[in-house]
């Protein structure tokens, strides 16, 4: 029976585990992004949330005890000032865990772990082929466009010509009323 174990193993002595658990955090706290398999991927979200959370309380107790886990000063210092700062309005749930699908050589399931905060999904999928019909019609639209483009901007400068003459027809057209009520008032006098 597998009943109350708290952590999965994933195959290594204790030793390796612990080794590869750090590496993959400093890893994951270093790049913002790790591509790993799913098994690994979940034990290492659940050590890194729960250092990104001591870390929002920048303090000597908190800093020793993250550096128990991640021996690499650079990386624990920029979690606490480049990371954690990220996340102190935010109350969990720092990492997101991206699917890709099956890897090749033992068809385990491969995924992305990375920040939530101030990264950008991006997909490292293949880009989809296309038919022959549809990159027909890409290129057709293409070439249209491209002269209605040269058509449009041979009629921009056109239209900002008489854009800015407009402002100062407009200008005159109120100087010209100013003009006229001062003439009256010298008149009357």
């Amino acid at each position: 029976m597998h009943n109350r174990v708290g952590f999965n193993r994933l195959g290594r002595k204790s030793s390796h585990r612990k080794a590869l658990h750090r590496n993959m955090v400093t890893s994951l706290l270093k790049y913002e992004r790790v591509k790993t398999t799913k098994a690994k991927a979940l034990e290492i979200r659940r050590t890194t949330e729960k250092m990104i959370t001591r870390a929002k309380v920048d303090s000597v107790h908190n800093r020793r005890i993250v550096a128990k886990m991640m021996w690499d000063k650079d990386v624990l210092n920029k979690l606490f000032v480049e990371i954690a700062p990220k996340f102190v309005e935010r109350p969990g749930g720092y990492t997101r865990v991206l699917k890709l699908g099956k890897r090749a050589g033992d068809a385990a399931e491969m995924v992305i772990l990375e920040l939530v905060e101030g990264t950008e999904i991006v997909s490292e999928e293949e880009p989809k082929k296309t038919t022959k019909k549809a990159s027909a019609k890409a290129t057709e639209e293409k070439k249209t466009a491209a002269p209605a483009k040269k058509a449009a901007a041979k009629k921009a400068p056109a239209k900002k010509a008489a854009a800015k003459k407009a402002p100062a027809k407009k200008a005159a057209a109120k100087k010209a009323p100013a003009k006229k009520a001062a003439a009256k008032k010298t008149e009357e006098k």
